[in-house]
Protein backbone atom coordinates (compact mmCIF):
# COMPACT_ATOMS: atom_id res chain seq x y z
CA UNK A 1 0.00 0.00 0.00
CA UNK A 2 1.35 3.34 -0.50
CA UNK A 3 -0.38 6.05 0.68
CA UNK A 4 -0.40 10.06 -1.49
CA UNK A 5 -1.68 13.12 -0.25
CA UNK A 6 -2.98 13.88 -4.05
CA UNK A 7 -2.70 12.34 -7.71
CA UNK A 8 -0.13 14.74 -8.18
CA UNK A 9 2.34 13.51 -6.03
CA UNK A 10 2.39 10.34 -7.25
CA UNK A 11 5.66 9.45 -8.33
CA UNK A 12 6.25 8.82 -12.34
CA UNK A 13 9.77 7.92 -12.52
CA UNK A 14 9.16 4.49 -11.03
CA UNK A 15 12.10 2.25 -12.86
CA UNK A 16 13.43 -0.30 -11.69
CA UNK A 17 9.60 -0.87 -9.96
CA UNK A 18 7.61 -0.03 -12.34
CA UNK A 19 6.40 -4.27 -12.79
CA UNK A 20 5.79 -4.29 -9.04
CA UNK A 21 3.78 -0.65 -8.75
CA UNK A 22 1.93 -1.81 -12.21
CA UNK A 23 0.81 -4.79 -10.45
CA UNK A 24 -2.05 -5.87 -8.18
CA UNK A 25 -0.07 -6.23 -4.87
CA UNK A 26 0.42 -2.51 -4.38
CA UNK A 27 -2.88 -0.98 -4.04
CA UNK A 28 -2.58 3.49 -4.01
CA UNK A 29 -4.38 5.70 -1.56
CA UNK A 30 -5.07 9.42 -2.32
CA UNK A 31 -5.85 10.76 1.38
CA UNK A 32 -8.05 13.83 -0.84
CA UNK A 33 -10.15 11.76 -2.52
CA UNK A 34 -11.48 9.47 0.63
CA UNK A 35 -14.45 11.27 0.97
CA UNK A 36 -16.37 13.11 3.69
CA UNK A 37 -14.00 13.06 6.35
CA UNK A 38 -16.86 12.70 8.90
CA UNK A 39 -17.43 9.18 7.40
CA UNK A 40 -13.80 7.87 7.68
CA UNK A 41 -12.76 5.66 10.76
CA UNK A 42 -10.46 7.93 13.39
CA UNK A 43 -7.27 6.67 12.34
CA UNK A 44 -7.89 7.56 8.78
CA UNK A 45 -8.69 11.15 9.45
CA UNK A 46 -5.68 11.62 11.34
CA UNK A 47 -3.69 10.64 8.49
CA UNK A 48 -6.08 13.06 6.21
CA UNK A 49 -5.43 15.89 8.79
CA UNK A 50 -1.97 16.09 6.96
CA UNK A 51 -3.14 17.46 4.25
CA UNK A 52 -6.03 19.43 4.91
CA UNK A 53 -5.96 23.06 4.57
CA UNK A 54 -4.36 25.19 7.52
CA UNK A 55 -7.13 27.55 7.92
CA UNK A 56 -9.79 23.54 8.44
CA UNK A 57 -7.10 22.20 10.05
CA UNK A 58 -7.69 22.85 14.05
CA UNK A 59 -11.64 22.75 13.26
CA UNK A 60 -11.03 19.22 11.96
CA UNK A 61 -8.30 18.24 14.82
CA UNK A 62 -10.71 19.40 17.39
CA UNK A 63 -13.70 17.19 14.93
CA UNK A 64 -11.35 14.35 15.32
CA UNK A 65 -10.99 14.27 19.12
CA UNK A 66 -14.29 15.18 19.85
CA UNK A 67 -15.29 11.48 18.07
CA UNK A 68 -12.07 9.77 20.07
CA UNK A 69 -13.64 10.42 23.14
CA UNK A 70 -16.96 9.25 21.60
CA UNK A 71 -15.55 5.95 20.07
CA UNK A 72 -15.27 2.25 22.47
CA UNK A 73 -11.57 2.68 22.13
CA UNK A 74 -8.85 1.22 24.83
CA UNK A 75 -7.05 4.03 26.50
CA UNK A 76 -3.89 3.68 24.97
CA UNK A 77 -5.58 4.11 21.62
CA UNK A 78 -7.18 7.13 22.73
CA UNK A 79 -4.10 8.40 24.18
CA UNK A 80 -1.98 7.79 21.33
CA UNK A 81 -4.44 8.97 18.77
CA UNK A 82 -4.58 12.00 20.51
CA UNK A 83 -0.64 12.22 20.63
CA UNK A 84 -0.57 11.79 16.86
CA UNK A 85 -3.58 14.78 16.46
CA UNK A 86 -1.15 17.24 18.75
CA UNK A 87 2.37 15.53 16.82
CA UNK A 88 0.49 16.58 12.93
CA UNK A 89 -0.52 20.09 14.43
CA UNK A 90 3.35 20.64 15.57
CA UNK A 91 4.31 20.40 12.13
CA UNK A 92 1.68 21.89 10.53
CA UNK A 93 1.73 24.67 12.76
CA UNK A 94 6.11 24.78 13.27
CA UNK A 95 5.69 28.54 15.41
CA UNK A 96 3.64 27.14 17.96
CA UNK A 97 4.89 25.46 20.74
CA UNK A 98 2.74 22.04 21.87
CA UNK A 99 1.25 23.62 24.48
CA UNK A 100 -0.34 26.16 22.53
CA UNK A 101 -1.16 23.14 20.32
CA UNK A 102 -3.15 21.95 23.05
CA UNK A 103 -4.89 24.68 23.99
CA UNK A 104 -5.90 25.79 20.73
CA UNK A 105 -7.77 22.20 20.22
CA UNK A 106 -9.25 22.41 23.66
CA UNK A 107 -7.33 19.37 25.05
CA UNK A 108 -6.85 20.16 29.42
CA UNK A 109 -4.56 17.24 30.41
CA UNK A 110 -5.04 18.32 33.72
CA UNK A 111 -8.07 16.91 33.23
CA UNK A 112 -7.40 13.07 31.47
CA UNK A 113 -10.58 11.18 30.64
CA UNK A 114 -11.24 8.97 33.50
CA UNK A 115 -10.27 5.72 31.68
CA UNK A 116 -6.90 7.45 30.94
CA UNK A 117 -6.20 8.25 34.38
CA UNK A 118 -7.59 4.57 35.64
CA UNK A 119 -4.45 3.05 33.61
CA UNK A 120 -1.68 5.37 34.38
CA UNK A 121 -2.99 4.60 37.88
CA UNK A 122 -3.14 0.79 37.53
CA UNK A 123 0.16 0.43 36.18
CA UNK A 124 2.02 2.77 38.42
CA UNK A 125 0.31 0.85 41.21
CA UNK A 126 1.95 -2.27 39.52
CA UNK A 127 5.04 -0.78 39.03
CA UNK A 128 5.49 0.62 42.27
CA UNK A 129 4.37 -3.02 44.03
CA UNK A 130 7.00 -4.80 41.54
CA UNK A 131 9.77 -2.35 43.03
CA UNK A 132 8.80 -2.60 46.40
CA UNK A 133 8.81 -6.59 46.48
CA UNK A 134 12.00 -6.09 45.22
CA UNK A 135 13.14 -3.65 47.53
CA UNK A 136 12.23 -5.06 50.62
CA UNK A 137 12.45 -8.69 49.78
CA UNK A 138 9.31 -9.75 49.97
CA UNK A 139 5.93 -10.28 48.68
CA UNK A 140 3.54 -7.18 50.06
CA UNK A 141 0.16 -8.69 51.64
CA UNK A 142 -3.04 -8.21 50.59
CA UNK A 143 -3.83 -5.31 53.18
CA UNK A 144 -0.84 -3.53 51.70
CA UNK A 145 -1.57 -3.99 48.04
CA UNK A 146 -5.21 -2.41 48.87
CA UNK A 147 -3.43 0.33 50.78
CA UNK A 148 -1.42 0.88 47.44
CA UNK A 149 -4.38 0.54 44.90
CA UNK A 150 -6.22 3.46 46.61
CA UNK A 151 -3.41 5.94 46.28
CA UNK A 152 -3.80 8.74 43.75
CA UNK A 153 -1.24 8.63 40.96
CA UNK A 154 0.54 11.62 42.37
CA UNK A 155 1.12 10.09 45.62
CA UNK A 156 1.93 6.74 43.51
CA UNK A 157 4.69 8.61 41.83
CA UNK A 158 6.62 10.05 44.96
CA UNK A 159 6.34 6.75 46.31
CA UNK A 160 8.19 5.58 43.27
CA UNK A 161 11.22 7.29 44.16
CA UNK A 162 10.44 7.32 48.55
CA UNK A 163 10.93 4.05 47.98
CA UNK A 164 14.75 3.47 46.44
CA UNK A 165 15.42 4.86 50.66
CA UNK A 166 13.22 1.85 52.74
CA UNK A 167 15.25 -0.76 53.92
CA UNK A 168 12.40 -2.62 55.22
CA UNK A 169 8.66 -3.12 55.45
CA UNK A 170 8.01 -0.71 58.25
CA UNK A 171 9.93 2.30 56.43
CA UNK A 172 6.65 1.74 53.65
CA UNK A 173 3.93 1.74 56.41
CA UNK A 174 5.90 5.16 58.13
CA UNK A 175 5.68 6.64 54.47
CA UNK A 176 2.14 5.70 54.18
CA UNK A 177 1.47 7.04 57.19
CA UNK A 178 3.15 10.29 56.39
CA UNK A 179 1.27 10.33 53.09
CA UNK A 180 -1.91 9.54 53.29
Amino acid sequence: MIIYPSRSTEQDKVYPHRSLLNGEQVHRIYLDELGNIQSLPVMVVAAVLTITNPMETPTTARDLIERTEREELPPEERADLIDIVTSIMVYKFTNLSRREIRRMLGLDFNQEPRAIREAKEEEAFVLVTRQLTRRLRQELSEEMRSRLVSLPLSTLEDLSEALLDFTNLSDLEQWLTEHS
